[in-house]
């Protein structure tokens, strides 16, 4: 199958009314016709934890939310994308858990990376460590088998020690054999897209930063994309990383992320200057999925390392804690700037981070779809969402300010607003014009004037957006060929 050039949406499966069904009741009553493009249901799996990403299974659907049956009904009307985190599993998983009981003699052993795999007495080296691109402190986790047996595994992620998120050992036959069963399972239920997530970490190897190691993740890349196209199903690659090795990617033919694109428009509204955002615009590679915000965070550190310097990062950075926003770190020294800056993400909603100004916030969205690629709107920002202070404060998880769960009467109401009653008018522009599957160019008419443009034969279309006032306005031609123009 081939990604439709349509808009897509992203949503947790309870975040749009508590369940799966309720959020197909969403989608037929409030946003038919909308998402073309498909669906991204972040993870809809039993998990221990991480909000889904800590997976327990992915044969079966968590049954607070449903289903597959329901995800089959979703699948009617939308391309179905969902997550397969291929660096690890969940310690509750029933792998993890025959492994914890039976120790060395289970049959799951070599599906997970004891120490001994990477250092032959299984005790780490610290140089080795020093190298690494950590997501915590020691990427090590201690387990106690059930015959008193002490188990080290790795352990990527996971703020708690042990961690609930297992990594992987992909070069195993079983973890092949597990991930086969899984996209299988994914094909038979009407699943269209896969991301994988947290790819780039999936090799560890001594003297290097385990992340996005060469030529291992490419042999793993072309082994997990004939599978999926055998079964009918695309990948999209996630890679948090600098840009020029997501570019690999994109040279290879395989779809990636623009983890770029939001700080550079964020930046062009709060600046009120398009000169480094149009320079980009220029240079991207096109096969991209492209969104403003997401469940994570607005990348900083370290995508674009190299394109925006730490003081314009940190101004920008200013402004969305001004506005409410919290803030994702580096962990290691190694990988923080020289002068200390250390940003990971910037976590808020894209509405509240553009100072909860419906123009500005427009503009952004309009630019985001006018930018080659395929779209993704997350759920939040779709029904106006503004930073959700409270449940951070009640989780104590600085993401959750980003991840508000919506009851039916809060989309209800959300949907009759200006604000959301623009975005659709916008989406269906971008699903139905014909010139965006023609050619792109980008325009900086002055220090604050933008203009983007699509041309197909004699059909065009092009936005021009003030940075300053957020006031946007599309000039086209129609079918007849006559030129209309609306303000967004």
């Amino acid at each position: 199958m081939a990604v439709k050039n349509k808009v897509q949406l992203i949503t947790y499966p309870d975040s749009l009314g508590g369940n799966l069904r309720n959020l197909k009741q969403v989608l037929e009553m409030h946003f038919n016709n909308v998402f073309k493009g498909g669906i991204h249901i972040l993870p809809p799996f039993p998990s221990s934890g991480d909000r889904g990403f800590a997976p327990l299974t992915y044969l079966n659907i968590e049954p607070e939310f449903g289903s597959w049956d329901d995800i089959k009904a979703i699948a009617e009307n939308h391309d179905i994308l969902v997550d397969l985190m291929v660096n690890h599993i969940s310690a509750q998983s029933e792998w993890f858990q025959d492994y914890l009981k039976k120790g060395a003699k289970s049959e799951f052993r070599n599906l997970f990376i004891t120490l001994d795999k990477i250092w032959d007495d299984g005790k780490p080296v610290q140089e080795d460590i020093d190298r690494m691109f950590l997501r915590r402190k020691l990427p090590v986790s201690t387990f106690a088998s059930e015959s008193g047996e002490e188990l080290k595994v790795w352990t990527t992620f996971g703020k708690q020690d042990p961690s609930e998120q297992i990594d992987i050992d992909i070069n195993s036959r079983e973890a092949k054999d597990l991930f086969v069963g899984f996209l299988k399972n994914f094909s038979e239920n009407g699943v269209k897209i896969v991301r994988l997530d947290a790819v780039g970490y999936i090799t560890k190897k001594t003297g290097t930063s385990c992340f996005f190691v060469e030529p291992e993740i490419y042999d793993f890349m072309e082994w997990v994309n004939d599978v999926a196209k055998s079964l009918d199903i695309e990948l999209l690659p996630e890679v948090h990383s600098h840009y020029s090795i997501q570019y690999k990617l994109a040279e290879k033919g395989y779809w990636i992320y623009d983890f770029i694109l939001p700080y550079m428009i964020l930046e062009a509204l709060q600046n009120h200057s398009g000169e480094r955002l149009i320079k980009y615009l220029r240079e991207r590679p096109e096969k991209q999925f492209t969104m403003l915000d997401c469940h994570d965070g607005i990348p900083v550190k370290p995508d674009l390392d190299d394109l925006v310097s730490t003081r314009d990062a940190q101004k920008v950075v200013d402004q969305c804690l001004e506005y409410g926003a919290n803030l994702s770190k580096i962990y290691s020294d190694k990988h923080k700037s020289e002068d200390g800056f250390d940003v990971h993400q910037i976590r808020c909603s894209y509405y509240s981070a553009l100072g909860e100004n419906n123009d500005a916030y427009l503009a952004a969205r309009a630019i985001q779809l006018f930018t080659p690629g395929i779209p993704q709107i997350y759920y939040v920002t779709m029904l106006g969402g503004k930073n959700d202070v409270e449940n951070v404060m009640k989780t104590g998880e600085g993401r959750e300010i980003n991840r508000h769960n919506f009851t039916m009467k809060e989309i209800n109401d959300a949907v009759l607003t200006p604000l959301v009653q623009r975005q659709i008018r916008l989406i269906h522009f971008r699903n139905e014009h014909p010139a965006f599957d023609g050619d792109f160019s980008a325009e900086q008419i002055n220090t604050k004037t933008i203009k983007l443009n699509w041309q197909k034969e004699a059909v065009f279309c092009s936005l021009s957006v003030n940075l300053e006032t957020g006031k946007s306005v599309i000039i086209h031609t129609d079918n007849t060929g006559e030129e209309k123009q609306f303000y967004i």
